[in-house]
């Protein structure tokens, strides 16, 4: 969430866990949804095992889930506790067979998981040099192409100038040794990822808040070289100096975003969709969760959405999943997006406590429940 302040408000007027209503969701013609698993209270990031089991943190009582498929139906039959009493677990990344996971100060590993989703092994800690700051200090973490695990450390704060000590993106070796700077300027980066081909890193960030309805916009990003600086918190979605901390500053001097996806929508995870399942239009997208504002007098965001590129140029910015809120009541906010092995895209949505699995199907006729738009 975008503020510690939401975090509390939040809780306080949210039930535990909202009931889904596939139902009130639409999709693009020959789009389906259904529930993946209803099981998994606060669900955030997904990670994918190497044998298929599905890893999603949360921040319900500290705990981790695993998800399993044994039969092939696309819902998980079997949900698992594989991890309980952490602080804010919501990132999970999975590498050599171990799970990685964020618990704001730390970094643990769970070894050998999948050979062990009954017994789980007692999680072991990689690096525990972490800010201990739970404003922005829950992290969204990845693996990229370089082996190395990205961990962002977000600005402790909705709007302040610490240096360089918050506000960027760090990476280090698995063993948690040879940890250095990637990017600064970025205030809380709830998903990053690589664009196959290039290894680019593309990544969203929340924008800050009390300037409006309107601004300043969430962003997507993409970094072109190491140490690259964002603008927070001088320069808001490129263009927009701080009326406090932008004094004597240029956004000029600042990299610019690839795209503003609009004012408080909480831009949360993404991936590239590499699937076969899609149509055609799909391949090579960026498929992004927008988790849905808290302080906007009209509700913004609360749906999954499709950014389609021509280079490093965006072509279009449309809905492939939405209404999760209507009339200004929300019921459900979508969190990370996770495309499956059979290029199917598996969505988890925090407050319904729910997993969702999206799938194409031109000629099938639409599961009860989901509903595709003419």
């Amino acid at each position: 969430m975008r503020t510690m302040l939401c975090w509390i408000l939040c809780l306080a007027a949210a039930p535990a866990m909202a009931a889904v209503q596939l139902d009130k969701l639409s999709l693009p013609k020959g789009f389906h949804i259904e529930v993946y698993s209803d099981q998994v209270p606060n669900a955030r990031e997904i990670a994918l095992g190497a044998k298929g089991t599905v890893f999603v943190g949360s921040n319900d009582a500290g705990k981790v889930y695993a998800l399993t498929d044994s039969t092939g139906s696309g819902h998980a039959d079997k949900v698992r506790v594989i991890a309980s009493g952490l602080q804010l677990p919501v990132g999970v990344a999975f590498k050599n067979g171990d799970l990685y996971i964020s618990a704001v100060s730390k970094i643990l590993v769970l070894r050998d998981i999948e050979n062990h989703l009954d017994t789980p092994p007692k999680p072991e800690v990689v690096n525990d040099k972490f800010p201990t700051e739970t404003h922005h200090g829950w992290k969204f973490i990845a693996f990229g192409p370089d082996d190395k695990l990205y961990v962002p450390i977000g600005a402790p704060c909705n709007i302040c100038d610490k240096g360089k000590d918050y506000a960027k993106l760090v990476r280090m070796n698995a063993d948690g040794s040879g940890r250095e700077d990637v990017a600064y300027g970025i205030r809380n980066t709830v998903g990053f990822t690589w664009r196959p081909g290039s290894h680019q890193l593309w990544f969203t960030d929340n924008g800050r808040d009390l300037m409006g309805d309107e601004m300043p916009s969430d962003e997507l990003n993409k970094l072109s070289k190491a140490g690259e600086h964002f603008g927070f918190p001088y320069c808001h979605q490129g263009d927009t100096l701080d009326p406090e901390f932008g004094k004597g500053k240029n956004c000029k001097d600042y990299t610019p975003p690839v795209l503003k996806l609009g004012a408080h929508v909480a831009s949360l995870g993404l991936r590239f969709y590499e699937g076969s399942q899609f149509p055609a239009s799909y391949k090579g997208a960026l498929i992004i969760a927008e988790h849905g504002s808290w302080n906007r007098s009209k509700k913004s965001g609360y749906r999954v959405m499709t950014v389609r590129l021509n280079g490093d140029k965006v072509a279009s910015y449309e809905p492939l999943l939405e209404g999760f809120q209507q009339n200004e009541q929300a019921w459900g906010r979508p969190a990370d997006v996770q495309p499956l092995a059979d290029g199917s895209l598996l969505v988890s949505d925090d407050l319904a406590g729910a997993v969702y699995r999206v799938t194409y199907a031109r000629s099938n006729s639409a599961p009860a429940g989901a509903l595709s738009k003419p």
